[in-house]
């Protein structure tokens, strides 16, 4: 097992570094690990390190999935019999730009809640799931001849809180759930975080991109001795939704050089991310500082392997050093994933969202608006209705708004308010007799970092100026059943779905551009490839090979309307358009 000696970590008692990068099992369809690991190996690494998502392997109280892309035993048994070690951060919380950090969303339908804490509903719910998850993944330790060398406690949470009670209950929790290898704490490499986030005895490492010797510095004033590591060694960066935003991009160089600083100090460290992969669907998260940033749809994260595991010029320098550096003799690399151009895809037919209710929508009833988790659904969209009597004239409130909501009025769309509104009102004008409001509210990401965290999805009141409005129709719209769609209604009022074919060679990737539309989804043979929006950086979707036969199925939800109203067509081509 991995322990510890001096300054030194010791793997079956001989001298050890850890050198590793992040893969995130969940964000690749279960073809493509082999593959991926293979090109870790082959740049000089030795482990890989991953997250697991409790809010996909729990979406549902009690109600455990780990199979297909979520089959971490599976992931982790490609990577042992590909000569890699691993280290698991089971969370409860994992942050990575995820959706509420990796938290499940029906935790938000306690209106009590706290999280991160010893909130005893809370903590029982993360007992239950770490139970489930020991189950099927303790005999894959290195004491029990699997591939985990080291596990993490709970994940930065300095960055959050000081409870060093729910420190030692998740610890605890681990130890009785049968982890036997070495345990660690992760945090920033600042004073309050890491005052925060450890444990005296327990093993603690940093995480930075910059500044090797003065983060290293600051970990030695609260671990004197041991191994030094860095955690998550960021070589790139995340995106975020907006008209000024780019695409974040970091050189190689610099890369490589804060690399040799690492390995001049005997570090090990772990590559954050190797390759980032994707949000697929309504997986990706949110930050929330002075206003509401919503992740881009590509995890790409300026990565050694970019989001659909194609060689970049930062991979090819770190391997160099890497390399370099243990005396390992370069060997031939294996091709790029094969990717294939298919050009026009027309959508030829439509249905408008509205008059797709009775098929695709759950009808509940409420006296007043309840958020997405009330009634049990973990994302997508939710329609409020309600019917306003009598004389009005001034302004329609959306208070609570998360996130982003259409506003009709007797069936026409008024108008559009984002939360980044200051007041998330819309003016109406006059309004008499009887009259349908319809105010249908898009999830676009649960915040995933901070202490803004605890917040439903939907909106918690609309009133008329001061007046709340009661007594609503609620339709639920998890998007998880199109193929109940009718395509034969015709309809195109936005927002609408659009569905198109196309033929394609199976097992070669291609990307999607948008670029006749505005915002909303695609969906490929039934798969949500996730969110696209014309504000960027982001301009395309991946669609990953292993998804397509010879004859393909598209649809798109489109929610602002079209830039062009005669061109109701997509592109699929072999080039990757992040900004």
């Amino acid at each position: 097992m991995l322990e510890i000696k001096g300054n030194d970590f010791l793997l079956d008692g001989k001298k050890f570094h850890i050198y590793s990068g992040a893969v995130h099992y969940f964000r690749f369809l279960p073809e493509y690990w082999e593959d991926i690991l293979i090109r870790l190996k082959l740049c000089g690494f030795n482990t890989v390190e991953t997250y697991m998502p409790w809010n996909l392997h729990e979406k549902q109280p009690g109600s455990f999935d780990f199979s297909g892309r979520l089959d971490i035993v599976r992931f982790l048994k490609t990577a042992q019999k590909l000569g890699l070690y691993a280290i698991v951060r089971p969370g409860p919380y994992i942050c990575a730009e995820w959706d509420f950090g990796g938290l499940p969303a029906w935790l938000l339908k306690d209106k009590s809640l706290r999280i991160r804490c010893m909130y005893k509903p809370y903590t029982d719910a993360v007992e239950r799931y770490y139970r489930e998850v020991f189950r099927r993944i303790a005999h894959l330790q290195h004491s029990s001849g699997g591939n985990i060398i080291a596990m993490q406690i709970e994940n930065e949470y300095g960055s959050y809180g000081n409870d060093k009670k729910y420190l030692e209950f998740i610890r605890q929790l681990m130890l009785d759930s049968g982890s036997t290898e070495l345990l660690f704490t992760s945090d920033g490499a600042e004073h309050n975080m890491l005052s925060g986030g450890t444990l005296d005895d327990v093993f603690k490492v940093a995480n930075f991109g910059s500044r090797v010797p003065q983060a290293f510095g600051t970990l030695r004033q609260y671990q004197p001795t041991g191994p030094l590591m860095c955690g998550e060694f960021w070589n790139g960066w995340f995106d975020y939704w907006g008209k000024d935003e780019r695409h974040h991009s970091r050189p190689a160089k610099e890369v490589a050089d804060e690399l040799w600083d690492m390995l001049s100090m005997d570090a090990s460290f772990s590559f954050y991310t190797f390759c980032g992969g994707t949000n697929f669907g309504f997986t990706s998260g949110a930050n929330f500082y002075d206003l509401y940033m919503p992740d881009v749809t590509s995890y790409d994260d300026d990565a050694l392997l970019n989001e659909w595991g194609g060689y970049t010029e930062k991979y090819h320098a770190v391997r160099e050093v890497l390399l370099k550096h243990q005396g390992i003799e370069p060997q031939p690399l294996p091709p790029e994933p094969e990717r294939q151009n298919i050009g026009r895809v027309d959508l030829t037919e439509s249905v408008s969202l509205m008059d797709s209710l009775d098929e695709i929508a759950v009808k509940e009833k409420s006296d007043f608006p309840e958020t997405m988790e009330y009634f049990d659904q973990n994302s997508g969209l939710i329609l409020y209705r309600s019917r306003l009597k009598g004389n009005y004239l001034g302004r329609l409130y959306l208070d609570g708004l998360a996130d982003r909501a259409h506003v009709f009025i007797n069936g026409s769309l008024k108008g559009i308010v984002y939360r980044n509104k200051k007041d998330c009102s819309l003016g109406v004008g006059t309004l008499k007799g009887d009259n349908v409001i319809d105010v249908l509210v898009e999830d676009m990401g649960r915040i995933n970092y901070g202490p803004k965290m605890i917040e439903g999805k939907g909106v918690k009141q609309i009133r008329f100026n001061l007046q709340q409005l009661n007594g609503y129709d609620i339709f639920l719209l998890p998007l998880d059943n199109l193929e109940r769609l009718d395509f034969s209604k015709g309809s195109t009022a936005v927002p609408a779905f659009l569905r198109g074919s196309f033929k394609a060679q199976p097992g070669k990737s291609c990307f999607v551009h948008t670029d006749n539309f505005k915002k909303g989804y695609v969906f490929v043979n039934g798969f949500n490839l996730g969110r696209y929006w014309s504000v960027g950086p982001q301009k395309s979707l991946y669609i990953p090979g292993s998804l397509l036969k010879e004859e393909n199925e598209i649809i798109l939800l489109e929610l602002d309307g079209f830039k062009f109203k005669s061109e109701r067509f997509v592109t699929v081509t072999d080039i990757h358009d992040i900004g």
